[in-house]
């Protein structure tokens, strides 16, 4: 390829790749796509949460989450998902619904031969705010500058779902290069 000061280089622009980010919960579960190229300011394709009653069997809820992931599966198409690897809490409820709505998500994109990525709450925050103890304020709003959103992301899910989703999109090619190559070789 010949750069437009006419010497030749090896770059050539990397198609965008579109990110289906999963703040997983059973209550409310996050769903957030974006669109994009590492380094660059992502688009924002689609972002909403999905519901399920407290008080609904978990079978229910879970296939409630199920059949929406599904949904958007099938309506933007990802080329990757990035779901939140779930972390620690006190609450063992709380991590187990998490827990279990998170491997919902895993077996929607296993299903149809989708590569799926866990970031911890901590790499998503550094990725976006640059500041791995960054508190849900201030991701939402990098979230808000980085799409370019006139208004906030609401519930905060919203907001954790697009956030996983721009973490996925920059940290690829560092993760690509970490993984050794195909041939032996150790990812350089």
């Amino acid at each position: 390829m010949i750069g437009w000061w006419g010497a030749m280089t090896s770059y050539a622009p990397r198609p965008p790749a579109r990110v289906l980010g999963i703040d997983p919960g059973l209550t409310r579960c996050g769903l957030g796509v974006v669109e994009g190229v590492p380094g660059r300011p992502p688009t924002l394709v689609a972002v909403d949460v999905v519901r399920t009653a407290a008080g609904d069997d978990i079978a229910t809820r879970l296939l409630a989450i199920e059949t929406e992931i599904e949904r958007w599966l099938t309506q933007y198409q990802p080329d990757t998902v990035a779901v939140e690897r779930v972390f620690s809490q006190h609450n063992v409820r709380t991590v187990m619904g998490t827990a279990q709505a998170g491997a919902v998500a895993i077996v929607c994109a296993a299903r149809r031969g989708l590569p799926v990525a866990l970031h911890t709450p901590s790499e998503v925050k550094a990725a976006v705010t640059g500041n791995g103890r960054a508190d849900k304020d201030q991701v939402t709003t990098m979230v808000m500058r980085l799409l370019r959103m006139p208004e906030r992301p609401r519930p905060p899910d919203a907001a954790d779902a697009l956030a996983l989703a721009i973490c996925h999109l920059w940290r690829t090619p560092a993760i690509r290069a970490r993984q050794p190559s195909m041939n032996g070789g150790d990812g350089r």
